[in-house]
């Protein structure tokens, strides 16, 4: 029986954090009981977060919280991925916008053969609730992503996945952002390497509140993809 590593990045999630890790926590060992541990990955927040972590792996043997002192989610995900001792890696987004039904699916997906599992919103089948906005721009970079690239993943961007964490030991030190750009990275890398990715069609609904700044990361995004364009994937 595999072991599961569920990281949740954060920054400055005090109000949030307590409540979605009882969640995760409880569908976790409902579903997939005794193979789940949960990870916070604290990226230096300045509000109460780190204290509210330290209070859940306290009272729960099975909550660990990693602190980093710089704040970017690529940052989070290659600390607690390559230290991990799970035999699966994963990440999820703190508000748990994506239906955690989905989740025994990537792993199922993983154990059938697959080295990485993402969800999408992009694909039939998958039930989406977000602005206009930010439909238009999703679509448009994802696009972009399969012109450019040629890939046969839809969505690069879902803050849901999973996979081997031999697989992250061989891909996670080829990615060079630390930022939001690293899960595009991470499967472009992936893809150029001929590594198997399984897609996953989710039920996402948007969170009322974001530290995402869409304009910073659209413009730190197609640098990301125009660095791999012109100067190579590893």
């Amino acid at each position: 029986m595999n072991t599961i590593d569920v990281v949740i990045p954060v920054y400055n999630e005090e109000h949030t954090l307590e409540r979605s890790v009882l969640a995760l926590r409880d569908f976790l060992g409902r579903t997939m009981p005794g193979r789940c541990r949960i990870t916070v990955a604290d990226n230096g927040s300045t509000d109460g977060t780190a204290s509210v972590a330290l209070g859940l792996a306290s009272k729960y043997q099975d909550v660990i919280l990693v602190h980093l002192d710089q704040k970017g989610r690529g940052r989070a995900l290659r600390k607690t991925w390559l230290e991990s001792s799970a035999d699966i890696v994963a990440y999820m987004d703190v508000d748990l916008s994506t239906d955690l039904n989905a989740f025994p699916l990537l792993v199922q997906a993983l154990e059938e053969g697959y080295d990485i599992a993402i969800g999408s919103r992009l694909l039939p089948g998958a039930r989406v609730q977000r602005s206009f906005k930010r439909e238009l721009l999703s679509r448009a970079y994802n696009l972009l992503i399969r012109s450019l690239f040629w890939t046969s993943f839809h969505d690069a961007q879902c803050g849901f996945k999973a996979l081997w964490r031999r697989t992250a030991q061989e891909l996670v030190p080829l990615v060079k952002d630390q930022n939001w750009f690293f899960d595009t990275e991470l499967l472009l890398v992936a893809a150029g390497r001929k590594r198997r990715i399984k897609e996953v069609p989710v039920t996402w609904v948007e969170g009322e509140h974001t530290t995402v700044h869409i304009r910073g990361t659209v413009i730190e995004d197609l640098k990301g993809l125009l660095r791999l364009r012109f100067g190579g994937r590893p």
